[in-house]
């Protein structure tokens, strides 16, 4: 019985034990509906092949995919009270900060680091749609005007990654107010010569568009990524009317001149790179060495020639001496 029950009963449940699969082993492109393998997209920098749709990725994995040699030393910034409005609709705003930060485990929508891309000093600052969208509110603009101080103490180029839906509803005109203050923080590293340098992902929207998400000396954008003030949708029930196909993307503003230049994920860090390079006035890094096919061949020779062991003198013909 104990053979019967200890072994043959556990094989034959195994048979029909249902196979635990990870959550995210496949991803789905919104675009196409292809199914995409979750390794494959990672690789990729989370976009999806084929249709080139760029998926949102927290602030951590943007550093990761940015920064050089994925290291980066975070910047502190100094904590205003929280929820001094005492502001409640469904949760109070207090309980919504707890569950963002235990989701997201960072202190607030934005996070600051100092960093290296392709050799070139900088401080990037990246918000996390993940932390209650991406809001401003006054810890957010705490770490934003922290990032811009560092750059101009360091005397190093600002990054700035954008994804947010606009102003923190719960915190009122307090959040109104970090509109200038990020703005007057901005205007301090252009009148010291430094780089200001905005990415704007999908999506970019509200107060932010309307402050320091469009002040920067180059905006680059990612492809696809909804940015204005307000949603199309908003607009569309305001004048009544249809908007143009593509109206807010990328690609619709490069084309009316409110960006410069889109930009796929995968190209970001050496255009960064370049750009601060030129106008920082930094020196170019040196080339690569090239080798070229038939110094390639001769080296494989050599090494094959001595991989190879020496061969044995032959036997001398004819009697030897005793």
């Amino acid at each position: 019985m104990n053979w019967i029950s200890n072994v043959v009963r556990p094989k034959i449940r195994g048979l029909w034990t249902k196979r635990e699969v990870p959550d995210n082993l496949w991803v789905k492109c919104p675009e196409t509906g292809t199914m995409v393998f979750y390794k494959d997209l990672e690789a990729n920098q989370f976009v999806f092949p084929g249709s080139g749709y760029h998926q949102r990725i927290d602030a951590r994995t943007r550093l990761r995919l940015f920064l050089d040699f994925a290291q980066w030393q975070e910047i502190e910034f100094p904590e205003p009270v929280t929820d001094p409005l005492r502001f409640r609709d469904e949760r109070r705003y207090s309980d919504r900060l707890k569950a963002a930060k235990a989701k997201t485990g960072l202190k607030d929508a934005i996070l600051v680091a100092e960093g290296k891309v392709e050799g070139v000093s900088l401080i990037v600052a990246v918000q996390d749609f993940e932390f209650m969208g991406g809001s401003l509110g006054m810890a957010a603009a705490e770490a934003l005007i922290a990032g811009a101080e560092a750059a101009y103490e360091r005397g190093v180029p600002f990054v700035l990654i954008t994804a947010s839906g606009g102003a923190r509803m719960q915190e009122g005109i307090l959040s109104l107010m970090q509109l200038p203050r990020t703005t007057v923080a901005v205007d301090r590293l252009k009148e010291a010569g430094l780089p200001y340098i905005v990415i704007l992902t999908n999506p970019t929207t509200g107060g932010v568009t309307a402050s320091y998400g469009m002040l920067g000396d180059i905006h680059i954008a990612e492809p696809g990524a909804l940015i204005g003030f307000a949603g199309p949708r908003v607009i569309e029930q305001t004048i009544r009317e249809k908007l143009p196909e593509g109206f807010q993307r990328s690609d619709y503003l490069l084309e009316h001149g409110m960006i410069d230049m889109v930009v796929a994920r995968q190209d970001l860090r050496p255009t960064v790179a370049r750009l601060c390079r030129l106008l920082m006035k930094l020196p170019e890094p040196p080339p690569e060495p090239t080798i070229d096919e038939d110094t390639l061949a001769e080296e494989a020779q050599l090494a094959t020639a001595a991989e190879k062991p020496a061969e044995e003198p032959a036997a001398a013909s004819g009697p030897q001496p005793a």
